[in-house]
């Protein structure tokens, strides 16, 4: 064979070859209740989550020039780490190379979407992205579009009245105590949200004081009467914690340190 024709030959075969480009991860066991905070921060957003079965992800979104661009603060922001980059398109290709699942069970992943920038003008930038992903993360169903292997939530700066008078809405709202009392349906608010700074002192060192566990399973009580799931957002990344969300009913339990709480939840 002539150098020129062999070197095509191999050529063809690398452009055909199974090692061409990573292949796609099977789908993991979902670890239920595991929440990332700040996913965007880890080496590899998504993923270093997904791999380990975390149920529900959080994102930070800043409204830049019509994109939405992932980031805490926005000197962090680069054009290239979009919403869609880092999340939603790299779901995408998960969820079609795992039969239309994200986990090897029917367990939707919650992408929770912080908006740090004004509510509205985030959410119609939201909308009109996500309306790419029908087939894939939604469902029409008897004239309604349903979460099918992912649950948008909404939450930080939450333009409520916007996302319910929206017609075709792929998003829901994460909501706070106050929230409670407005009889927001279940659909639209499925998650209650509460600082844990705000109604607790103790940081996991000791035992729990007695009136706060009691705070804390009133707060599970309530939200849980309406059918609705409870996250706290900073709470310490400390098993004694965990422990305690664990034994009062808390839905979802978030963490920086993503390993840790892996092998807690795994227990």
């Amino acid at each position: 064979m002539k150098p020129i024709i062999a070197l095509a030959v191999v050529f063809a075969a690398a452009l055909c070859s199974p090692l061409r480009g990573a292949p796609a991860a099977a789908a993991p066991k979902a670890l239920v209740g595991a929440h990332a905070h700040n996913d965007y921060y880890h080496k590899r957003p998504l993923h270093d989550a997904l791999e380990r079965g975390f149920t529900s992800i959080e994102a930070d979104v800043f409204l830049v020039n019509g994109k939405l661009l992932v980031g805490h603060y926005a000197h962090e922001l680069r054009p290239e780490r979009s919403l869609e980059s880092l999340y939603l398109e790299p779901l995408r290709k998960h969820i079609e190379a795992n039969s239309g699942r994200v986990y090897n069970g029917d367990e939707r992943l919650t992408l929770l979407v912080d908006f740090k920038t004004e509510g509205p003008a985030a959410y119609a930038a939201l909308a009109k992205l996500l309306e790419k992903y029908d087939g894939d993360f939604f469902e029409k169903r008897d004239g309604k579009l349903k979460p099918r292997a992912v649950e948008v939530i909404v939450t930080g700066n939450r333009p409520i009245d916007a996302i319910a008078q929206d017609k075709t809405r792929r998003a829901a709202v994460d909501g706070r105590l106050a929230d409670l009392d407005r009889e927001t349906p279940q659909d639209l608010l499925p998650l209650v949200s509460e600082s844990w700074t705000s109604h607790f002192k103790w940081r996991g060192k000791g035992p729990m004081p007695e009136d706060e566990r009691k705070r804390l399973r009133d707060i599970v009580d309530r939200v849980h009467k309406q059918g609705r799931r409870l996250r706290f957002w900073a709470t310490p990344d400390a098993a004694a914690v965990w422990k305690e969300l664990q034994a009062a009913g808390v839905d979802v339990i978030g963490a920086d340190d993503l390993e840790s709480l892996q092998r807690f939840l795994a227990k």
